[in-house]
């Protein structure tokens, strides 16, 4: 097992904390010009870069 270093956590966390839906009163506010999250991603299609040797 590997275990994971406070700077791979901390990458990770940010990345969680960035991969939410555009807030409803931001889209409502914008009137839809801005209605998606350009960070979204899927873990599954789409892998965050590792800077670390593991």
């Amino acid at each position: 097992m590997v275990k994971k270093t406070a700077h791979r956590k901390a990458r990770l966390v940010r990345a969680q904390a960035r991969n939410r839906r555009m807030p409803v009163f931001v889209i409502a506010k914008t009137n839809r010009r801005i209605a998606s999250n350009r960070e979204k991603r899927d873990w599954r299609r789409q892998k965050l870069k590792s800077t670390e040797k593991d």
